[in-house]
């Protein structure tokens, strides 16, 4: 008994030791992780009180303003609960306002993709000058809403717009671009896609850059054509770029307001009257800023739910790398 006491005093001392090392350890790293937090939440706290200021509280404010009624001067005047919504879905000029925003997109999303697609196509491969016209298509990213709309206000005036000369040139009628109700959706459809053409071809060149050369060369030596090639091997690859610009596109329709608020400012007879300008006129015209807090919300949802069902349809079929 004697033997063995000092030799299980020894490996208790040892346990001990070995035990209180763990401890040290685990709280070392502890404080290693905590620091390492305390510095991560220092650098995104700029960033934070950004999104807090321009963002989490126009949210609340609007959920608060949505539920009340104010005065002339936009002072909250009464508590109506949802009284603001059930306005909203009760007026025809709410869903007039929801057809032409789906028209409007309907009309600029499928459309600027496509076009941005081709120009991708026909200059990602390396050639002689053809830097010149990458910066050619993809320079309306660079001009903003406002210049780009007085720009096409000068192309759509009726008398003295370049469009209308043309089509006087070929023998057609003159058109009434942005005060016929026929015509006016069209031609801010025509001014958006231009507008959102730099940034789109952008996005699908640098996805077409991406993929390697072997893939291409593989398939000419297959004896693919380069239109199957590219229809059955290049656009399956660059899908995530096409998604992503679907995503960005349908987002950018739903919120356009500056070139309809500069060429057509809703009309002629509400046809371009989209939701986003509907809501500006409701709340900072009329200054029922209950009701456009209600519809701003419900926009909010409706993003949001498009949003949702395009990652759950979309995606299926994009191939990522």
């Amino acid at each position: 008994m004697s033997a063995i006491k000092p030799a299980a005093l020894s490996r208790l001392k040892q346990g001990g030791k070995t035990s209180t090392a763990s401890v040290v350890r685990s709280q070392s790293l502890r404080s290693v992780k905590l620091r390492e937090h305390a510095l991560a939440y220092a650098f995104l706290l700029p960033s934070l009180a950004l999104f807090a200021v321009f963002l989490f509280y126009p949210l609340f404010k609007s959920v608060y303003l949505s539920l009340h009624l104010t005065d002339p001067r936009g002072r909250i005047a009464a508590y109506v609960g949802l009284d603001n919504f059930k306005e909203l879905f009760a007026s025809e000029l709410f869903y007039k306002s929801l057809g032409a925003t789906l028209s409007f997109t309907a009309w600029t999303v499928p459309t600027g993709i496509a076009a941005a697609l081709l120009l991708a196509a026909l200059s990602y491969r390396p050639m002689r000058g053809i830097k010149t016209f990458r910066f050619i298509f993809s320079l309306p990213v660079a001009i903003s809403v406002g210049t780009g709309s007085v720009i096409w206000m000068m192309l759509f005036h009726p008398t003295l717009g370049t469009l209308n000369y043309l089509l006087t040139v070929v023998g057609l009628p003159p058109v009434q671009w942005l005060t016929d109700p026929s015509w006016a959706m069209l031609s801010i459809s025509i001014m958006t896609v231009w507008m959102n053409l730099g940034f789109t071809y952008i996005v699908l060149l640098s996805g077409l850059q991406s993929i390697p050369e072997d893939i291409g060369e593989s398939a000419k030596i297959d004896g693919a054509g380069p239109i199957r090639a590219f229809f059955r091997i290049m656009l399956p690859l660059v899908s995530p770029s096409l998604f992503f610009s679907a995503i960005v596109s349908v987002i950018g329709a739903f919120q356009s307001f500056g070139q309809i608020h500069i060429l057509t400012k809703g009309g002629p007879m509400n046809s371009t009257d989209v939701m986003v300008f509907h809501i500006y006129r409701e709340a900072f015209v009329n200054f029922r800023f209950g009701s456009g807090s209600a519809m701003a919300l419900v926009l909010f949802a409706i993003v949001f739910l498009l949003t949702i069902i395009q990652f759950r349809f979309l995606e299926r079929k994009v191939h990522y790398q």
